[in-house]
């Protein structure tokens, strides 16, 4: 994927100009660790850092120069190439897309949703529209995937949270999965996630047409076994256990590889709502 000929967004800021350490030096393993214990023990993913690591996380620093470096320039690029998409599709209802910020930090940050931490992975903050990402897992996930196509997915899934939540649709679940009980809240949020997967996909699928972009199969297959190692059976299996629907959060492999695949197909958000689906 050429991701250099995209246009690079302007709604990217570097607090990793202090040059703040990655807390206990944890590779991707504890990042994967934290979260399987999310999805199969509920635990927060920062509390597993602690314990693996030893040590605190310094915070990194808001000052200091914004660091010119690769993954920088990858996020701005792909970052620009998501508003691109989702402008022409709100403008072509009617509606005007506010792009999402993103954070880039080292270690660890603070978000208006708590703490932000290299082992949580990216993660998207509705109070603060804004995504955070610690670049070193773009590096460590580098190791397993040489694909630029299977990190990007990973952004776009993020900035799909920030177009549910412009939708209204964030607000509206969260109020539902208040007033259930943990098997429907489990179930909501499963929903939740692979509609960001699916607006991922409407990503991938403009993305995609674009010549410049020079996208090929095997980028893409690479996305989807991305897609597939963090399915919540794969991860509960990693962790030792029988895999059970009812404690999954994020859907399973083969789930979040289809809803995927359905926007890279499709390119219409109308074929995104997982909320009347059958999953």
């Amino acid at each position: 994927m050429n991701w250099r000929n995209f246009r690079k967004s302007g709604n990217v800021e570097d607090r990793r100009g202090g040059g703040a350490a990655r807390a206990g030096g944890l590779g991707i393993g504890g990042i994967i660790i934290a979260l399987i214990a999310s999805a199969v023990f509920g635990v927060n993913p920062a509390q597993v850092l602690g314990f693996l690591g030893g040590t605190s996380p310094r915070v990194s620093s808001n000052g200091g120069a914004a660091l010119n470096d690769r993954d920088k320039q990858f996020v701005e690029s792909v970052l620009g190439k998501t508003e691109d998409v989702w402008n022409g599709i709100f403008k072509a209802s009617g509606a005007t897309y506010q792009p999402a910020k993103l954070v880039l930090f080292a270690g660890q940050d603070q978000s208006a949703c708590g703490a932000a931490d290299a082992a949580m992975g990216p993660f998207y903050c509705p109070a603060d529209q804004t995504i955070y990402i610690d670049t070193a897992f773009f590096q460590e996930l580098r190791g397993t995937s040489n694909s630029d196509f299977a990190q990007a997915y990973v952004l776009a899934h993020e900035v799909g949270h920030h177009v549910q939540n412009l939708l209204g649709i964030s607000d509206k679940v969260q109020a539902q999965r208040a007033r259930s009980d943990k098997v429907t809240s489990n179930a909501l949020s499963v929903r939740v996630e692979l509609q960001a997967d699916c607006f991922a996909g409407i990503w991938g699928n403009a993305t995609a047409k674009d010549r410049n972009a020079n996208i090929t199969e095997k980028e893409i297959r690479s996305a989807l076994e991305t897609a597939a190692e963090i399915g919540d059976d794969v991860l509960q299996r990693q962790a030792g256990r029988v895999a059970n629907p009812h404690t999954f959060t994020h859907g399973s492999a083969a789930q979040r590889q289809q809803w995927f695949v359905k926007g890279l197909q499709s390119g219409s958000p109308a074929d995104c709502d997982t909320f009347k689906a059958r999953i």
